[in-house]
C-alpha cells in the first residue's frame, strides 16, 4: 500500500512537465565546483526529474538519486540513459520517512527537502549527514521565501535561518561550515513565470577524522 508520499509526489509527476526540472539547482551548481572539485560519489535526496543528478554525472560523478516517485525515476533513467549517463546514475526509490539508501558517499545533497505532508525532515537529515564520507559533504539547499506558484499557500511562512537548520543536525563541532548563506537569486517557474527568491544554502563538511 502506497505511503501518503508515495501518492501525493507521484499525483504531482504525472501531472508535471517532464521538462520541469532537468537542469541544475543554482545552488548545486556554483557550489559543487567550488568546494567538491574533484568527483566522487554523490547522493541525492529528492531528486525530482533528476536535473542535480544527470548535472553531476556529467562532470563524473557517480550519482545515487532517491525519489519517492516512481514515476520521477522513470523520466530520469531514460533522460540519464539518453544523455549516455546510465552507468553513472542510479535511480533509487524511497519514501525518505521510512528507508533510506545504504553506502557512505562523497556528497549529500538534499535541494528544497520540503513537502506539505507531514516529514521527519530533521531526523532524515541527520540521516543524511551520517552518510557522508569522512571528507565529504552535506550540502541542504531550502526555500526561504515562498515563490508564487509554490504550493505552500502560507502567506507569512517561518523558515529557519541556515544556522538554525545547521544547529538542528546536532553535528560534532568537527563539522566545518563551508557556507551558511542565504542568498537571493531570480528563479523561473513551471509556466516561464520570473520571481526573486531566497535560498538557505547549508554546506558542512565531515572532519576527514
Amino acid at each position: 500500500m502506497a505511503t501518503p508520499s508515495e501518492e501525493f509526489w507521484e499525483r504531482h509527476y504525472r501531472r508535471a512537465d517532464p521538462g520541469w526540472g532537468t537542469r541544475p539547482n543554482a545552488v548545486l551548481a556554483d557550489t559543487v565546483p567550488a568546494l567538491c572539485p574533484v568527483p566522487g560519489t554523490a547522493l541525492d535526496l529528492g531528486c525530482g526529474h533528476g536535473g542535480d543528478a544527470r548535472w553531476l554525472a556529467s562532470l563524473g560523478w557517480r550519482v545515487t538519486a532517491v525519489d519517492v516517485s516512481a514515476t520521477a525515476l522513470a523520466r530520469l533513467a531514460e533522460a540519464a540513459a539518453a544523455d549516455g549517463l546510465a552507468d553513472r546514475v542510479t535511480p533509487e526509490r524511497h519514501d525518505l520517512a521510512h528507508t533510506f539508501p545504504e553506502g557512505v558517499f562523497d556528497l549529500v545533497a538534499a535541494s528544497y527537502f520540503h513537502t506539505p505532508l507531514d516529514l521527519p525532515r530533521e531526523r532524515v537529515l541527520r540521516r543524511a549527514a551520517a552518510a557522508v564520507a569522512p571528507g565529504g559533504l552535506l550540502l541542504i539547499t531550502d526555500h526561504a521565501s515562498v515563490a508564487p506558484w509554490s504550493w505552500n499557500a502560507d502567506e507569512n511562512p517561518a523558515f529557519p535561518t541556515p544556522q538554525e537548520t545547521a544547529a538542528a543536525l546536532a553535528l560534532p563541532p568537527t563539522w566545518h561550515p563551508e557556507r551558511l548563506e542565504a542568498p537571493q537569486r531570480t528563479a523561473t517557474g513551471p509556466n516561464g513565470q520570473k520571481a526573486v527568491v531566497t535560498d538557505n544554502v547549508i554546506a558542512l563538511r565531515r572532519p576527514t577524522a
